[in-house]
């Protein structure tokens, strides 16, 4: 029996259109399921954003039930780079030509529902159009989310019976929530408004809905999914994330490990491994050279490579700067976000000195720079559902200093300086002094330790972070939803009281 078959739908890939780490996601897993043997298949929106000059556009409009009428999408086809895995973006001017993924600068999109419904019924109704009936639809994040609820209603007696669904939460923090009236647009029956299905306080919560109606739930770390079924990390649905609990999967994100690998980055000034580190020293004294810090090999140099936001720690971070700098530590910041935090970087970078320098902005290649030329990388996130850079760090031999929450915590092993072992250095509560405690450790351990630093560095390097086991896992998840899907019920309402 063959592997079963899988259309990912999602609202952004990497390659065609990226806001943020589930763009990387649907580019890189799609792709390792392939080499398992599944047949995977993406579907995206073909927003402005993406030129059709490289795509095939197929000759026959599509119809998607939705507002007054049908929507009629132009569908396209092409493969993911370097890939033979199928996408298929659907073209609606209207819904999808509008110069931004999700929301206008500064504002909100307030059809949101309807877009995106389009997205989730067009899925269906594409699948439809090319005879292709998969066993497995997995979606992601609230824009997806309507799709099990499709399945499980408008659906449930046609082509796609026995499908499962499986939804991958990437961050529960990321809801969208809108006016109860706007369901009939859908055409979701009205009996989902209920607080067991798509009713969040009078209004309308498609992930909400996609948790209760999904086969099965996947989070993108062992450690958020634990988090996100307390009142903590819950978001305002950790009741549900309980109820469902026996349903849900952590399972760690993976990285391109041909992408980020320090023996062949063309982005850096020298390339290295685990077996020599020399040309990691190289980087170190370009990337100080580069920004303009002392070239001092002696001096324990931080990187940090981060969106400026609450989540992130920025605050915490800005605050215990001056401190960290008089440990005698070097420091380079590369983000954007907050722009107050980006004023107070410019204006700190300019008065740093030869010790601290911020780049305001992103630069893919500088990323890379920074991850090899850095001894350390800090990452102390409120809370993160996986996070890359730490496991880009490891990678590049940059010993993270991490907050051990969700994936940061799954990934880095903490330093222990009686055996040596460890791959990174944890805090557990996010304060100022417990920030600058966990550097002077970091730094003390660099100065003070180097047979220590040097070994955990080697071992950070040799760990394995590619998707191949992501899929392996997923593959599980598949199968453990086909059984659910076809050979048993869905699940009763939990108690709401």
């Amino acid at each position: 029996m063959p592997p079963p078959s899988v259309l990912f739908v999602a609202s952004e890939c990497a390659g065609f259109v990226k806001a943020g780490g589930l763009g990387d996601v649907i580019a890189a897993l799609p792709a390792a399921l392939r080499a398992l043997g599944h047949d995977a298949r993406v579907v995206i929106p073909r927003y402005d954003a993406i030129p059709t000059a490289n795509l095939t556009r197929h000759a026959a409009p599509l119809g998607v039930p939705l507002g007054a009428g049908d929507a009629w999408c132009g569908v396209f086809e092409t493969r993911l780079p370097g890939t033979d895995v199928p996408v298929y973006l659907l073209d609606h001017e209207h819904m999808f030509g509008r110069g931004y993924l999700y929301d206008p600068p500064g504002a909100m999109a307030r059809d949101n529902l309807l877009r995106f419904g389009l997205l989730s019924r067009g899925a269906l109704q594409l699948c439809k159009y090319l005879g292709f009936t998969p066993d497995v639809f997995h979606v992601h994040d609230w824009p997806t989310a309507l799709l099990p609820v499709y399945l499980n209603t408008l659906e449930a007696q046609g082509p796609f019976a026995r499908s499962a669904s499986v939804l991958t939460i990437h961050n529960l923090a990321h809801q969208a929530k809108f006016p109860g009236g706007d369901l009939a647009a859908t055409h979701i029956p009205a009996g989902e408004m209920r607080p067991d299905s798509l009713e969040d306080f009078g209004g309308v919560n498609p992930l909400k809905g996609g948790i209760f109606h999904a086969t099965k739930l996947t989070a993108v770390s062992p450690r958020y999914a634990a988090e996100i079924r307390t009142p903590q990390g819950g978001a305002g649905l950790d009741a549900i994330m309980r109820f469902r609990g026996g349903d849900l999967v952590g399972i760690l994100n993976g990285i391109d490990e041909s992408a980020w690998n320090p023996r062949s980055d063309p982005a850096l000034a020298a390339t290295y491994g685990a077996d020599d580190l020399s040309g990691k020293v190289a980087c170190k004294a370009a990337l100080q050279r580069e920004m303009g810090l002392a070239v001092r090999p002696d001096v324990p140099l931080v990187g940090v490579v981060s969106r400026l936001s609450e989540q992130k720690g920025t605050d915490v971070v800005l605050a215990a700067l001056p401190r960290i700098l008089d440990l005698d530590t070097q420091m380079v910041i590369v983000g954007s976000g907050d722009p107050a935090s980006e004023g107070y970087l410019l204006w700190r970078s300019h008065h740093g000195g030869d010790r601290f320098r911020a780049w305001v902005g992103f630069s893919e290649a500088l990323a890379h720079r920074v991850e090899a030329g850095s001894d350390l990388f800090l990452m102390p996130s409120r809370f993160e559902p996986c996070g890359l850079n730490q496991m880009y760090s490891q990678r590049y031999g940059t010993l993270p200093i991490v907050r051990a929450t969700g994936g940061l915590d799954d990934t880095v092993d903490n330093y222990d300086a009686q055996t040596g072992e460890g791959t990174g250095f944890k805090l557990w509560h996010l304060s100022v002094d417990a920030l600058v405690g966990t550097v002077s450790w970091a730094a003390e351990t660099y100065r003070d330790r180097p047979d220590h630093f040097r070994a955990m560095q080697r071992r950070a390097m040799r760990k394995h972070f590619g998707w191949d086991e992501a899929a392996r896992q997923y593959a599980d998840v598949y199968a453990w939803a086909l059984q659910a899907r076809r050979g048993a019920s869905l699940p009763s309402s939990p108690e709401t009281g």
